[in-house]
C-alpha cells in the first residue's frame, strides 16, 4: 500500500507457509508501520524446510474455516464463499486421516488451501499454504459434476499427503522424486475411498492411473521411476505418467504383496526415522522389509530402477503352469530385461471352488503348480500387478470367456482381461475380428471398469483405422448404445459416481461415431441449455460437445458468450472441451483462431486435446501448430508439451513424413519439449503400426 489513507479501503492478506516460522504460531509478525504507510514484516524461518516449498501469496483473499478445526482454511478471491465449503470439509477430513494413518501429528498451526485464478499446474503442496486451480478446490453447484467432485477430493488429499511425503520427509536427491509423487497419488485415492467408499475410487484409480501408466510405460522411449541423473528430473508430459501413475500403481502392487498391517507399520517407521530430514528409496525399502519380513528391497529395485514392465506368457501342461516373461512394448524391442514379479493367480475348480495362489516370478521362465482340479486360471487376480498377460491355452481362453459372461470374476478381473486383449490388439498380436468376437463375452456387462475400457478401445480404433471407420462404426454404435440403454441417458441424482462418469464419456463418443440416439438426446439437451433451463452437471460437458457437433456456427457463438460471461472455472473448462467438437471445417478454423488469441495460455491445450480426437478437426491441427509455434513456445513448457502429445499422434497419421522431418530439424537446434516430442513420435509410430497390422490381418486372416 502506497499511502496511509488507502489502508482502510483494501482487505489484503499476505499468505505464507504458517508453520515454518518457529518462534510464534503467527506466520507474519508486524514489527512497525513505516512513515509512508507501508507495512514492514519480519519472518523467522526454520532451516528444516526445503526451499522449493516456500510460498508467498499477496492479494485480496477471503478466508473460510470450519467450526472445530481452525487449522484448515480455504482462501479464495472475493465472492467465492458459496463454493468453498465442499473443499474445506474434505480438507479437514484428509488432514485427520493422514495424522491417524501416518502416526505423526501435522506439525504446524495452519494449513491454507488457496484457490488461484491463473495457475499452470493443478496444485502445489507448499508447506502450510497449498495452491490449487480454482476448479480443483471450489465446487460450483449445478456445474461441478460428480466426477468433478471426486477430482477435487483426490487433489486435496494428494496435496495434504505431501505434507508428510515430500515436506516432512524430503527426497535426498531429485531422482527420488517418486517418494513424493507416487505416495501422494496412491494415498490421494485411498483417502477419498476411506470417506466415500461408494464412489468407486479404486476403479477410477485403475482407469485413470494404472491404465495410463501402462500405456506410457509400454513405449520404448522410456525411463525408470527412479530417474538416473536426478538433477535433470522435471515433471512434464513424458515423466508424469511414470513418476505419478506408475509409481502409485507399483505401491498398490507392493501393498497387496506385504499386506495392510505391514505396509502401514513400515510407512510409520520410515516417516518417524527421517522426519525433518531427507531420505532415499533404500530407506523406505528397509522400513517395509523390517515390518513385513519379506524381500521388499529385492522386488522393488527391479521395478523402480528399470523402465517398462513384463508380459507374462502362460500355458499349462497338466498341473504345471509355465510362465515366461518378456518386456512388453507396442513396437518391437530386443530387451532381455526381467522383473521380480509378485504373481497372484485365481484358480477355479470344476465345482466352482476358488483358490488364490501367491507366487514370485524371478526368472525368465518358471514353473508353478496349480491345484489338481483347476478348470480355469486367471493370472493377476484383483489386478494388483503391473504386467500384461497372454494366455496360450485355447481351452483356458474359452473357459475365461465363460467366466466373464457368468461374472465369475470381479469387475477388476474382467477389466484386466479386456485391457490385456486390447493391448495385444494395439500391438498387432490379435486381429480386430478376434477382438470383436471376444467382446461377445461382455454382452451382459454392467460394471464401470470393463464398460469404460470397451468404449475407449472401440473409440480409439474407430479413430485410428480411418479406412475401416464405417466397419468400426457398425461395431461400436450398437455396443455404445447398449451401454447408454442400460445406465440410462439421463442422470439420476442418487446414482453411482462411476455411472455418471461413464455416461458423460460414452454419450459423446457414441454421438461422434454417429449414434442417432445419442446425437438426438444431446441435441435436445443443448436446446434446453440454450433456452436457459438447467441441465444436469453430470452431462453438461457431453451436451455442450454434442451441441457443437450438431449446431456449428450457432453453437460457437453461444459457447463463446458463455465462456466470456462465466464466473466458474469449471464451466469455462467444459466450454473449452466443447470447442473441440465442431464438425464443419470453417467453424473449426474459427475455433482454432479463438483458442490462440482469446483463451489464456493455461487452458489452450484443453480444446486442442479435444480436437485431437475429432476426425474432422485432426487434419487442421498440424498447420495450426506450425503457424503459431512462435507464440506456443512462450507457454509454460508443460502446456507446450500437452499440445505436442495431443497433436502429433493423431495429425501425424495424415502427414507422417512431414512431421518426422519437422521435428528432426527442430531438435537439431532446440532442446525444448524434447521428451514430449520423442514420446509423441513413438505414439504416432504405434498408430501407424496399428493401421498396418489391421490391413495385414484383413488380407491374410
Amino acid at each position: 500500500m502506497d499511502h496511509p489513507a488507502r489502508k482502510a479501503t483494501f482487505d489484503i492478506e499476505i499468505i505464507v507457509n504458517a508453520g515454518l516460522f518457529a518462534v510464534s504460531n503467527a506466520a507474519v509478525k508486524t514489527l512497525q508501520a513505516l512513515g509512508d504507510g507501508r507495512q514492514r514484516f519480519v519472518f523467522e524461518t526454520t532451516p528444516k524446510m526445503s526451499t522449493y516449498l516456500v510460498f508467498w501469496g499477496v492479494g485480496d483473499f477471503k478466508r473460510f474455516q470450519k467450526a472445530g478445526e481452525k487449522r484448515v482454511s480455504v482462501l479464495t478471491l472475493p465472492g467465492m464463499a458459496p463454493y468453498a465449503g465442499f473443499g474445506l470439509d474434505f480438507g479437514c477430513d484428509a488432514l485427520e486421516f493422514c495424522e491417524k494413518y501416518f502416526g505423526i501429528a501435522y506439525p504446524f498451526s495452519k494449513l491454507d488451501l488457496i484457490a488461484i485464478p491463473d495457475f499452470a499446474f493443478g496444485a502445489m503442496e507448499n508447506w502450510g499454504a497449498i495452491t490449487f486451480r480454482e476448479n480443483l478446490l471450489l465446487r460450483y453447484p449445478g456445474i461441478t459434476s460428480k466426477s468433478g467432485e471426486g477430482r477435487i477430493c483426490e487433489i486435496i488429499a494428494h496435496e495434504i499427503v505431501h505434507q508428510w511425503f515430500g515436506n516432512l520427509v524430503t527426497p535426498s536427491d531429485w531422482k527420488y522424486l517418486w517418494l513424493n509423487e507416487s505416495f501422494a497419488t496412491y494415498f490421494g485415492y485411498g483417502i477419498v475411498d476411506h470417506y466415500h467408499p461408494d464412489w468407486g475410487i479404486w476403479d477410477q484409480f485403475l482407469y485413470g492411473q494404472t491404465a495410463v501408466a501402462m500405456s506410457r510405460d509400454a513405449l520404448i522411449e522410456n525411463f525408470p521411476i527412479e530417474i538416473p541423473g536426478g538433477e535433470h528430473v522435471v515433471i512434464n508430459a513424458s515423466t508424469a505418467p511414470i513418476i505419478y501413475s506408475k509409481g502409485g500403481s507399483i505401491l498398490r502392487q507392493i501393498h497387496g504383496y506385504i499386506g495392510e498391517h505391514h505396509f502401514q507399520d513400515g510407512l510409520q517407521q520410515y516417516l518417524k526415522m527421517h522426519a525433518y530430514a531427507c531420505a532415499a528409496s533404500d530407506d523406505l525399502w528397509q522400513a517395509l522389509e523390517t515390518a513385513s519380513k519379506l524381500p521388499v528391497t529385492r522386488i522393488m529395485k527391479s521395478w523402480i530402477e528399470q523402465p517398462g514392465f513384463p508380459l507374462l506368457e502362460a500355458h499349462r501342461e497338466g498341473r504345471m503352469l509355465i510362465i515366461a516373461q518378456h518386456r512388453f512394448t507396442y513396437l518391437p524391442n530386443d530387451s532381455d530385461q526381467t522383473w521380480i514379479v509378485p504373481v497372484t493367480i485365481a484358480a477355479l475348480s470344476s465345482s466352482g471352488k476358488s483358490t488364490h495362489l501367491n507366487m514370485v516370478l524371478d526368472q525368465p521362465r518358471q514353473t508353478f503348480d496349480l491345484p489338481e482340479d483347476t478348470a480355469v486360471y486367471k493370472i493377476n487376480a484383483g489386478q494388483t500387478g503391473c504386467y500384461r498377460v497372454r494366455y496360450q491355452d485355447p481351452s483356458n481362453l474359452k473357459a475365461l470367456g465363460t467366466a466373464i459372461r457368468n461374472k465369475t470374476f470381479s469387475p477388476e478381473d474382467r477389466w484386466g482381461l479386456h485391457a490385456d486383449f486390447s493391448a495385444l490388439l494395439t500391438r498387432g498380436d490379435a486381429s480386430l475380428e478376434a477382438y470383436l468376437e471376444f467382446l461377445r463375452h461382455f454382452e451382459d456387462e454392467d460394471a464401470f471398469l470393463p464398460l469404460v475400457s470397451i468404449a475407449d478401445t472401440l473409440f480409439h480404433f474407430w479413430l485410428v483405422l480411418e479406412d475401416r471407420r464405417r466397419h468400426m462404426s457398425d461395431a461400436a454404435i450398437p455396443r455404445l448404445e447398449s451401454i447408454l440403454d442400460q445406465i440410462g441417458y439421463a442422470p439420476h441424482p442418487d446414482e453411482a459416481y462411476t455411472r455418471a462418469m461413464l455416461r458423460d464419456q460414452v454419450l459423446w463418443q457414441a454421438a461422434l461415431i454417429g449414434s442417432p440416439a445419442a446425437t438426438d438426446f444431446g441435441r435436445r439437451q443443448f436446446a434446453r441449455l440454450k433456452a436457459g433451463d438447467a441441465v444436469s452437471p453430470d452431462i453438461l460437458k457431453s451436451v455442450m460437445q454434442i451441441g457443437a457437433l450438431t449446431d456449428g456456427q450457432q453453437a460457437f457463438e453461444w459457447l463463446e458468450k458463455r465462456y466470456r460471461e462465466s464466473g466458474s472455472e469449471q464451466e469455462r473448462v467444459n466450454v473449452l472441451v466443447a470447442l473441440g467438437g465442431f464438425s464443419e471445417k470453417a467453424v473449426i478454423a474459427k475455433a482454432l483462431d479463438y483458442v490462440i488469441h482469446q483463451v489464456p495460455a493455461r487452458n489452450q491445450f484443453i480444446p486442442i486435446v479435444s480436437m485431437s480426437t475429432n476426425p474432422t478437426a485432426i487434419p487442421l491441427l498440424w498447420d495450426w501448430y506450425t503457424a503459431n509455434i512462435t507464440k506456443i513456445e512462450t507457454f509454460h513448457p508443460l502446456l507446450h508439451e500437452r499440445l505436442i502429445t495431443a497433436i502429433v499422434p493423431s495429425a501425424g497419421i495424415y502427414r507422417p513424413d512431414e512431421i518426422r522431418a519437422y521435428f528432426i530439424n527442430y531438435l537439431s537446434h532446440s532442446e525444448k519439449a524434447k521428451d514430449a516430442i520423442k514420446l509423441a513420435l513413438e505414439k504416432l509410430e504405434i498408430n501407424l503400426q496399428t493401421r498396418k497390422a489391421a490391413r495385414a490381418w484383413e488380407l491374410h486372416g
